[in-house]
């Protein structure tokens, strides 16, 4: 069954243990899952992060923070080689915690906009592979999937598109190895999210709900109707986490150029976004 929930960016930033009253929190809001985000990972502790699932009932998904010293496709091998422990370490983490995965655009630094002529870019992509090669056979080792996420073309160029996606897991290697899709950013890169989705198929491992402001699924122009039907579709059985941030957080309302608050409060942005989802999940699946 279908887990619904929502990221700890709304409510803060970096995710650590002080902020494990969360999960709570997230229960209360009616979240079947909370995604934290392994901004700083000496903040984080395992065994606490899982006690407060459990004793919630909320499950955990577990996603990666990708800046310029972590960055798996540098021309640097230093960098590259700081961004393939990074995203080790987050596998471990969500091998302790039961997360399925680990998410997030793990290919490049997010922010990195380059125009590189197509044997350099080439090149960038030859490192990405090689460097997520081995963390993916490291995961393998701990039962977890790797979710890889195309970003806009204002936020990477590197990965943009399903396609691109696609091509760089075939390229990769791997059954664990599949895509993060996050509406926010297919609206801005797909034709169609629903042919895209569809297109992705199995290799879907994980879902973000993004409305087209990075509001609440269901108070934009996002198409959910076709989006979870493409879903039921391609029987996606994972998780679907609403990703939005608050403007109160300043370091990442100003890394995802978020100028004014996108809903009355974090926790309205949730409840009015599950509501939207589980409405929508109701008429995908009785059609």
């Amino acid at each position: 069954m279908t887990q619904l929930g929502a990221s700890t960016y709304l409510w803060a930033s970096p995710f650590g243990d002080a902020h494990l009253d969360l999960f709570a929190h997230a229960g209360e809001l009616g979240c079947d899952v909370l995604e934290i985000c392994i901004e700083d990972p000496s903040l984080v502790t395992t065994a606490a992060v899982h006690a407060a699932s459990e004793s919630s009932g909320v499950a955990v998904s577990v996603c990666g923070a990708f800046g310029p010293e972590r960055d798996v496709s540098h021309d640097d091998p230093a960098l590259r080689r700081a961004g393939i422990d990074y995203v080790r370490g987050c596998v471990d983490v969500a091998a302790a915690v039961g997360s399925p995965h680990v998410a997030g655009p793990m290919y490049s630094a997010t922010g990195k906009t380059r125009l590189l002529s197509p044997s350099e870019r080439e090149r960038q992509r030859g490192w990405a592979v090689e460097s997520l090669a081995e963390v993916a056979e490291y995961a393998a080792g701990r039962d977890v999937r790797l979710a890889i996420e195309p970003l806009n073309r204002f936020e990477t160029d590197l990965v943009n598109t399903v396609e691109q996606g696609l091509d760089l897991c075939e390229r990769i290697g791997g059954a664990n190895v599949g895509l993060l899709l996050d509406t926010f950013h297919m609206n801005i890169e797909e034709r169609s999210l629903p042919d895209a989705i569809r297109l992705a198929g199995g290799r879907v491992f994980h879902f973000h709900a993004c409305e087209n402001d990075r509001g609440a699924p269901g108070s934009g122009h996002i198409d959910w109707d076709g989006v979870l039907a493409a879903l039921a579709d391609i029987d996606y059985p994972g998780q679907i986490v609403i990703e939005s941030f608050s403007p109160e957080i300043q370091e990442i309302a100003r890394a995802v150029s978020l100028w004014r608050p996108l809903a009355e409060s974090p926790d309205a942005l949730v409840r009015d976004g599950l509501a939207s989802l589980r409405r929508g999940l109701g008429r995908a699946q009785n059609r």
